[in-house]
């Protein structure tokens, strides 16, 4: 019995590593940044940086929730989106403080910029650190709470 358990398991450990990695971890993340700013002032939308790692099991979780999840349709509606690489918290750490994204706090972290490259909304307490505590509908009310449209009187 026990056995039957443990073949789950490694069975998904297998498939989350074979399959591609989340972040991009030569990418230029500035650049990157840049081409989204680009994008979301033409289409008049915000930008959502997402701050994680490979390694993260939070980050992993949160990566499904916006790719599959109830909260992808919103996602993909409001926000164009990068993902940034911080590695062991070696990596692009200047870019999340540029933005004042405290990563101490746990990854992953998020900011949201408007398409002129102002902060509108930054995970200052660790809100998503814990996505795998949140779940799918803990992530969804999140991202409901930060899209600047919906959040914006008429």
């Amino acid at each position: 019995m026990r056995r039957l358990l443990v073949l789950p398991a490694l069975m998904f450990a297998l498939a989350c590593q074979a399959a591609d990695p989340m972040y991009n971890e030569t990418a230029d993340a500035k650049a990157e940044i840049k081409q989204a700013l680009a994008q979301a002032n033409s289409a008049g939308l915000p930008v959502l940086v997402i701050f994680g790692a490979n390694w993260c099991g939070d980050c992993k979780v949160l990566d499904m929730a916006i790719k599959e999840g109830a909260s992808a349709p919103l996602v993909a509606k409001e926000f164009k989106v990068v993902k940034v690489d911080v590695g062991r918290f070696d990596h692009n750490v200047d870019i999340a403080q540029s933005y004042g994204v405290p990563l101490k706090k746990g990854i992953p972290a998020v900011v949201v910029l408007s398409p002129k490259n102002q902060v509108l909304y930054v995970t200052r307490e660790g809100e998503l650190a814990d996505a795998r505590k949140m779940g799918e509908s803990g992530i969804y009310d999140f991202f409901r709470k930060v899209t600047p449209k919906l959040n914006t009187k008429s």
